[in-house]
C-alpha cells in the first residue's frame, strides 16, 4: 500500500481506557481471578495481557501469571511464511490443567491465529476452560471464533488493515486502520 490513508481509532489513553474494561470483564467472566492465566500470543498479545495482568494486580491484589504463546509452528500456512520462519518464545509460568485460560491478542480477524493458538495449548494440557480477549475485533472470520472479551470492534473495508502499536516494540500505544487511497 503506498497511498495509504491512516485514521487513529485508539489513541494512547483510549488504549489503556480499554485494556482496564477488558481486565474488569475478564474478572467478571471468570469470578475473580483465582485459577486465572493469561496466556498472550506473540508479540504485541503479551504485552496487552502484560498490561491487562497490571490492572488486575491494582484492583484485586492478585498476581495473575502472563504467559506467551508463539504459534508460528502451528499455522495451517506455516508453507507459505518462507524457508526459514522466525519462532519466538512460548513460556507458560504455571500448569494449566485445571486452569482459567484467557488467550489475549491484538486483532482478531480470520480466526486462523486464534485456531494455531488451541492447538499449541492443548500440547501444554487441559484447562478447565478457555476464553479469548481481544484489544480489536476487526471481523471477517474465516472460523467459527468469536472472543468472549473485545476492546473495539472496527468496521475494516476490503483491502484495509488494522495497526495496533504498544510502547514496547513501536514507541507509542495506538491503533490505527489504515485504508488504501482510492483512485
Amino acid at each position: 500500500m503506498t497511498n495509504a490513508h491512516s485514521t487513529v481509532v485508539l489513541s494512547a489513553r483510549a488504549v489503556e481506557r480499554t485494556v482496564s474494561r477488558m481486565a474488569d470483564e475478564i474478572i467478571e467472566r471468570n469470578d475473580g481471578t483465582e485459577r486465572l492465566v493469561l496466556v498472550g500470543i506473540q508479540r504485541r498479545g503479551v504485552q496487552i495481557a502484560g498490561r491487562i495482568a497490571a490492572v488486575m494486580k491494582a484492583r484485586e491484589g492478585a498476581d495473575v501469571p502472563i504467559g506467551a504463546l508463539d504459534i508460528t509452528l502451528y499455522r495451517d500456512d506455516l508453507q507459505t511464511v518462507g524457508p526459514r520462519p522466525v519462532v519466538g518464545k512460548t513460556h507458560l509460568p504455571v500448569g494449566i490443567e485445571g486452569m482459567h485460560v484467557v488467550i489475549v491478542d491484538d486483532v482478531l480477524f480470520t480466526g486462523r491465529t486464534i485456531r494455531a493458538a488451541l492447538d499449541e495449548l492443548a500440547d501444554f494440557g487441559r484447562p478447565a476452560r478457555v476464553g479469548l480477549a481481544v484489544l480489536v475485533d476487526r471481523g471477517g472470520r474465516e472460523l467459527p471464533i468469536q472472543p468472549d472479551v473485545v476492546g473495539k470492534h472496527v468496521e475494516v473495508p476490503p483491502g484495509a488493515r488494522v495497526d495496533v502499536f504498544v510502547q514496547e516494540f513501536d514507541g507509542k500505544d495506538e491503533v490505527v486502520l489504515v485504508t488504501p487511497e482510492a483512485r
